[in-house]
């Protein structure tokens, strides 16, 4: 795991100019306009064998009239809450501001590790200029040139030693890792305390209680799952809070390090537009997923396989998903989630050999030949499965562009139904071979394309 050092400032002092002098690569726009970097900018640095991260922010001017100085205000709160080393960046030549007293101000309170890098000090003769920044309170005071790279090397030196130098991260949770993921509100928390059957958890009825992600063990019949309990993610327009925003970042590493993700819903809801984007970014993260609707017993009058048929028709993956109806606050239906984690589980790491994919391949061509496009047709040679978790598989064609769409859900559909790969996302690309170009050689030309296709 890396340091994380964050450069902060009020527009138009040269971050983006240090930004690219440390990393060594022009990836941030420097422009004397105001307002020209509004989102986090990332970099990978090295100083003298160790890596570190570097985040580039829009400048902080809560009063300015620059467009979306809200938003930039914000992701520059994000990145002052994921470094674990702040520089502020000022300006010799304009002298102390009272922005710039704002902004040492609110970095002071954070009590993370501080530098001040007085930015457009060419050399000594310029280094007086230093004497007024001495006033904002900062300990380590360092005069640099972005432009020239003058004392770009102490300022990383001051901004590191402060921080533990971090070994990589082993993720030593035990057992299938389960991310339980969801909308603010729906019941994790609840969940997670009736599996333990304790209060581990805080449970409260206001939407986004839960701030960090919380790991707890269950033991079930002798196996061990962890779940991940996260913060509710909510719609982008509704992340009026800069935590909420922070929260979905942590949501999305939770994602990222989970074997299975357990989505709960809301029954009385249904499927919500904002819970079937949640089930795109676990497909696309390449996570199982189980399905779990909560407040089961609050429904009157419906039947399960009423809501089973009307769920699959909003959303072609979700027939895929394993599904239980249960209530997270009586226990209803829980112990049904450790077997169909298993199996979900199971199915990620399912590996199938290339001799059985052909017969299953030759079966479904016998039923259905691909068909004719301007004259010539689809030539499948065989498959082959190249990964697991996420399982990835390759067709070896004569020319991906005689695949048509209808051919491909055919494909698709048939594979699901000879294995299944319950809950699991799957993948397939096409290799195709290129025309021997006889003038410069008669050997075959294999030649991979990027076709990726949607279950």
């Amino acid at each position: 795991m890396k340091t994380k050092i964050a450069l902060i400032g009020r527009p138009n002092v040269g971050k983006s100019a240090l930004f690219n002098r440390i990393i060594g690569k022009r990836i941030s726009i420097v422009d004397e306009m105001e307002g020209v970097t509004r989102d986090r900018l990332y970099g990978e640095g090295d100083f003298f064998g160790r890596p570190f991260e570097i985040i580039d922010t829009g400048g902080m001017d809560p009063t300015g009239e620059v467009a979306f100085a809200e938003e930039v205000r914000r992701q520059a709160e994000i990145a002052i809450e994921e470094a674990d080393s702040l520089i502020l960046v000022v300006d010799a030549i304009i002298g102390v501001t009272t922005l710039d007293e704002e902004v040492a101000r609110v970095l002071k309170r954070t009590t993370k590790p501080l530098c001040l890098a007085v930015n457009k000090i060419d050399g000594e003769h310029q280094e007086p200029l230093l004497a007024p920044f001495y006033g904002l309170g900062i300990q380590e005071v360092i005069p640099v040139s972005a432009v020239q790279g003058r004392n770009v090397v102490e300022l990383l030196e001051k901004a590191l030693a402060p921080c533990p130098e971090l070994e990589e991260e082993e993720d030593s949770a035990a057992g299938i890792k389960v991310a339980l993921i969801g909308r603010p509100n729906v019941g994790k928390s609840t969940m997670i305390n009736k599996l333990l059957n304790e209060s581990r958890c805080v449970v409260s009825p206001i939407p986004g209680t839960t701030r960090d992600n919380i790991d707890v063990e269950v033991t079930f019949e002798g196996e061990t799952f962890t779940f991940i309990d996260t913060a509710g993610i909510r719609r982008k327009k509704s992340e009026h809070d800069v935590v909420d925003k922070f929260a979905a970042i942590r949501t999305e590493r939770a994602i990222e390090r989970a074997d299975v993700c357990l989505l709960m819903l809301d029954a009385q809801e249904g499927l919500s537009h904002q819970d079937k984007r949640i089930m795109n970014q676990i497909e696309n993260a390449g996570k199982g997923c189980l399905l779990f609707f909560n407040k089961w017993d609050l429904i009157k009058g419906v039947r399960m396989e009423h809501c089973y048929k009307s769920l699959e028709i909003e959303a072609s993956f979700i027939q895929y998903c394993p599904m239980i109806f249960g209530s997270a606050k009586t226990g209803r239906h829980l112990d049904q989630i450790f077997s169909e984690l298993r199996n979900v589980y199971h199915d990620m790491h399912q590996r199938i050999s290339t001799g059985k994919l052909n017969q299953f391949l030759e079966k479904a061509m016998q039923r259905r030949h691909p068909p004719m496009i301007q004259g010539k047709r689809l030539r499948v040679y065989y498959m082959a499965q190249v990964t697991t978790a996420p399982p990835r598989f390759i067709f070896f064609v004569n020319d991906p562009k005689r695949m048509n769409d209808a051919y491909k859900k055919y494909l698709i559909n048939q594979f699901r139904d000879a294995y299944r790969f319950s809950g699991t996302p799957l993948f397939f690309s096409l290799r195709g071979k290129k025309p021997r170009d006889e003038k410069k050689s008669e050997k075959r030309i294999i030649e991979e394309t990027n076709l990726v296709f949607d279950n």
